[in-house]
């Protein structure tokens, strides 16, 4: 990482390498998006870059939020917190409103905004590491008190579940909720929170499973792949056949034949085949390297942080990030079963690559020169 020093004291330099895994994932998702969905998008769209262009603009735009994240000072971050947490519960409240919500396959998770949609639960990702980092920095002195440190963030975490849930995006909202755990673990919060926490999380989200007919589904073809191949199954057996044809070298950029009809949607969700095809072995090797600089650099600087907002920030957005990529990949090969969460940098669909570049940004803001002196208010 490197030092400078500043009147005596070690200050550590801004992290290049993290900063530079970044602009390289951002750049192989989008080559990986242009080859994944032009026959698509030239099929429905007649325009084979209609999700490229969409794709770039918003990375622009995340690349300048990145920018700005990477610089502004944290306690301006804090000082915000509120209005964010509100703001952001507003915008999942729309997601219901008539004519301002949008329903897309039964799921209202989507607000419109022109000729554009934007989905709030993307901001969620990124608010409510902000919140915890805040408020458990805030008491820190007080950790162990469960009414005045640990409650707050409960309800906070709690009610951002229910309207994903609500929103019929039950994976997004176990998501966040397995997420804000590591942030309280990372706050030093009791043992015995966690395995409470976990008691009640296990039995709720079998019950919430079995009140949908599409969870039990999915969850019933990844138990028995073998169950109804060509309907529940088809996407996910179709994806594990794609990885498995790239080989060691790949098809080559392009080449790709199963992302035109085998993987349905194949630009969004299940990206990682059509590289994973196309890029072969090597290539995936260089996905995880990539993606392993990016949570190496972004934990080892975080934890030398003396600040615990710059410190817990930093671990929240890291962990977010990257537990979101691993858990699409694992999804795509067949691991777990299917879910609705993105493939960071890759997948189609601005909010989410905004989101992220973002919450990249504030990692670089948090582990970068005088990030300990950033966060008190």
């Amino acid at each position: 990482m490197g030092y400078h020093f500043d009147g005596g004291l070690a200050v550590p330099r801004r992290n290049h390498l993290l900063q530079g895994s970044v602009f390289l994932l951002t750049g192989l998702g989008l080559v990986t998006l242009y080859s994944a969905s032009y026959a698509y998008a030239r099929r429905f769209f007649d325009n084979g870059l209609y999700f490229t262009v969409r794709q770039g603009l918003m990375a622009v735009a995340g690349l300048a939020l990145f920018a700005l994240a990477s610089k502004a000072p944290l306690d301006w971050l804090r000082r915000a917190v509120g209005p964010l947490v509100i703001g952001t519960m507003f915008l999942c409240a729309l997601t219901f409103v008539p004519g301002v919500g949008m329903l897309k396959n039964g799921a209202a998770r989507w607000i419109r905004i022109g000729s554009w949609s934007y989905q709030p639960s993307e901001l969620v990702k990124l608010c409510l590491p902000i919140y915890l980092a805040h408020i458990f920095a805030k008491k820190e002195d007080d950790e162990h008190s469960f009414v005045h440190t640990v409650l707050p963030p409960v309800l906070i975490t709690a009610l951002f579940f229910v309207l994903i849930y609500l929103q019929n995006n039950f994976s997004t909202a176990i998501f966040i909720a397995l997420n804000a755990l590591v942030i309280f673990f990372f706050a030093g919060v009791k043992p015995s929170f966690f395995i409470s926490a976990i008691a009640m999380l296990l039995p709720l989200s079998s019950l919430l499973i079995l009140t949908r007919e599409h969870r039990l589904t999915r969850l019933m073809s990844f138990i028995w792949p073998d169950w109804e191949p060509q309907r529940a199954g088809y996407q996910v057996h179709s994806s594990i056949l794609s990885i498995s044809s790239g080989g060691f070298w790949g098809r080559g950029l392009g080449q790709g034949t199963r992302k035109i009809a085998s993987v349905p949607e194949i630009q969004s969700d299940f990206i990682f085949s059509s590289y994973a095809e196309e890029a072969g072995f090597f290539g995936v090797l260089l996905f995880m390297l990539l993606f392993g600089l990016f949570a190496f650099q972004g934990y080892r600087s975080s934890l030398k942080q003396e600040d615990s907002f710059a410190r817990l920030l930093g671990l929240g957005l890291v962990t977010m990030i990257t537990s979101q990529a691993l858990l699409n990949v694992a999804v795509t090969a067949g691991a777990l079963p299917a879910t609705g969460i993105p493939l960071p940098f890759f997948s189609a669909g601005g909010s989410s690559l905004a989101t992220t570049l973002l919450a990249a940004g504030l990692v670089v803001n948090a582990t970068g020169p005088h990030g300990s002196e950033r966060g008190g208010v």
